[in-house]
């Protein structure tokens, strides 16, 4: 046994104390276990897995939460480390948690709400909402906001430009 690591020593749930401290990178509000993105924390051969799920594919971030969780953990003793990105099932916005989502309002991003599916079989969502004043009254202004899972809208009502976490 690696006198180092012991199994005793970490438990599954202290692990996901400590995952619930690191913030993601591009929504600083939010822990990456508010994203949804750590799929799996397990203890095999005397080695902790961390498994995590990017929230799109080729997404830049990965690297920095891999450094991250890897810095985190480290920190705190754990020395066998691996973390591997699992990418079945894909990542799904409904995987952010509530408390997420009202972070996500909150810091000004309107978060991401299902409608139902479509002709197509694609989720459409309901009309976004301004995360300042609550309207409903918004348009579109690009399909690409600072990141690729953000889309930009303009409120109608108060004028201010706010990103939306896009649905998927």
């Amino acid at each position: 046994m690696n006198a180092s690591f012991s199994i005793p020593q970490f438990s599954i749930p202290q692990i996901y104390k400590w995952l619930a401290e690191i913030s993601d990178p591009e929504i600083p509000v939010l822990t990456i276990l508010d994203l949804g993105i750590v799929r799996n924390v397990i203890i095999e051969d005397n080695a902790l897995i961390v498994f995590i799920t990017p929230t799109y594919s080729g997404c830049p971030a990965m690297d920095i939460i891999s450094m991250q969780i890897r810095m985190a953990l480290i920190s705190r003793g754990v020395q066998n480390l691996s973390i591997k990105e699992q990418l079945s099932p894909t990542w799904t916005s409904d995987w952010i948690t509530e408390s997420g989502k009202l972070k996500m309002k909150e810091y000004g991003i309107s978060p991401p709400i299902r409608k139902s599916k479509n002709p197509s079989g694609l989720f459409e969502e309901e009309e976004v909402g301004c995360p300042h004043c609550n309207s409903h009254h918004t348009e579109l202004i690009s399909q690409f906001g600072a990141t690729s899972c953000k889309s930009l809208y303009r409120c109608l009502d108060c004028k201010e430009p706010f990103e939306h976490f896009k649905c998927h």
